[in-house]
Order: structure tokens, then sequence, then C-alpha cells
């Protein structure tokens, strides 16, 4: 019987890549992000171009523009990758929904603004002066 050492047998304990990629699934699904994060970063460090790491880190995702960069990635690996691009397009949809409320409130603020200015004027006009 012989005994590894050294560098071949820590690589032989080591988990491979499917192993590494199913720890970090196992802890992003029981909440542990942090440890999944770095699970799914011990994959893309040894396979750049693997997209269910890429995608399980577009999910945990702190910002939306970390999000975004993740499922680019996974793009510029696959572009047939329908879950990536849809995603982009459901943040693209939820920010210019976003940006059209804000337009709407804002408008709906002018018309008051405009209105009472307008009551104001007529007020001043029609009170008698003396």
């Amino acid at each position: 019987m012989t005994q590894r050492t050294g560098r071949e047998g820590s690589q032989q304990n080591a988990p491979n890549r499917e192993e590494l990629l199913q720890m970090g699934i196992r802890a992003a699904r029981a909440g542990n992000q942090d440890a999944a994060r770095i699970a799914f970063q011990q994959v893309l460090g040894q396979d750049k171009r693997n997209e269910r790491a890429m995608m399980w880190m577009a999910k945990l995702a702190e910002k939306p523009a970390e999000r975004r960069k993740w499922l680019e990635r996974v793009l510029d690996v696959n572009p047939d990758n329908d879950a990536a691009r849809e995603a982009i397009q459901r943040m693209a949809y939820k920010t210019s929904a976003r940006e059209n409320r804000v337009l709407l409130m804002f408008g709906m603020v002018v018309g008051v603004l405009i209105v009472l200015a307008l009551v104001v004027i007529l007020l001043a006009a029609l009170s008698p002066k003396g």
C-alpha cells in the first residue's frame, strides 16, 4: 500500500469542479451566501466559462450592476442562454418602469404647481383693490 503525500495527496482529497458547484448551490439554497460565493469563485477559478457558476453569482449579487455584469458574462460565454437574456430584459423593464413612475410623479407635481399658480394669479386679479 502506497501512501500519497504532498501535492498529489491534497489534490486527491480536494473537491472537483462539479462537487464545488453542488456545494455552492446547497449553500446558496440554505441562505449561506458567503460560502456559496466562495464555492462559485473557486469553480470560476478553475473554469472561467462555467455558465452555471456565473448564473448563481448573478443570483447572489447584492447590487443590480453586479447582477448585470454576471449575466452579461454568461451571454459572452453562451449568447443562446435564454435565462440570462430574460433576466437582463426583466432588469431593463424594472428600471424603465421605475423611471416612468418618477417622470409621472414629477409631471403631477408640476401640474399641481401650475394650477396653484393660476389660482393665486386669478385671486390676485379678482380681489378688490383698496
